[in-house]
């Protein structure tokens, strides 16, 4: 067996260094209508690396806002993370991408490119061809 990342054997606090994936879709119907009409929804699940505890979080749709968005819930729940690890998703790509030029547009004030630089997160994606990289969320899986 190969040695471990450095981010899940050093001691930190919980959900600092992070892991996120969606599974679904998953088919619901809401209680109070008459026809039960069937909708789609996602579960987004955030994984702390040192201690493997789990967030999740029910995504209505795939798009970059609503992950944003999730992520938002996220952090005003656990806090923000330095590090966050995903596949690479379309989902995930989009939203690094949006971040990244949301940063750019703010950085022309010089308070708040103190306070992003101060508090930016790491956002690592695992290698396309490397599913192993990505041990922590099968095993999450499977155990379901």
């Amino acid at each position: 067996m190969g040695n471990l990342p450095r981010d899940r054997v050093v001691p930190d606090y919980p959900f600092n260094c992070s892991g996120v994936d969606f599974c679904g879709p998953f088919m619901i119907r809401y209680k109070n209508q008459r026809k039960g009409i069937l909708h789609k929804i996602y579960i987004c699940v955030f994984v702390c690396f040192v201690s493997k505890a789990i967030h999740i979080e029910i995504v209505s749709d795939l798009t970059s806002d609503a992950f944003i968005a999730t992520l938002k819930r996220f952090f005003s729940r656990r806090g923000k993370c330095a590090k966050l690890y995903s596949d690479n998703g379309k989902t995930f790509v989009a939203a690094n991408k949006e971040l990244k030029r949301f940063l750019k547009l703010i950085e022309d004030s010089d308070n708040l490119a103190g306070f992003l630089s101060a508090e930016g997160i790491e956002w690592k994606f695992i290698p396309p061809r490397a599913p192993s990289f990505g041990v922590v969320f099968g095993k999450l899986r499977l155990s379901q």
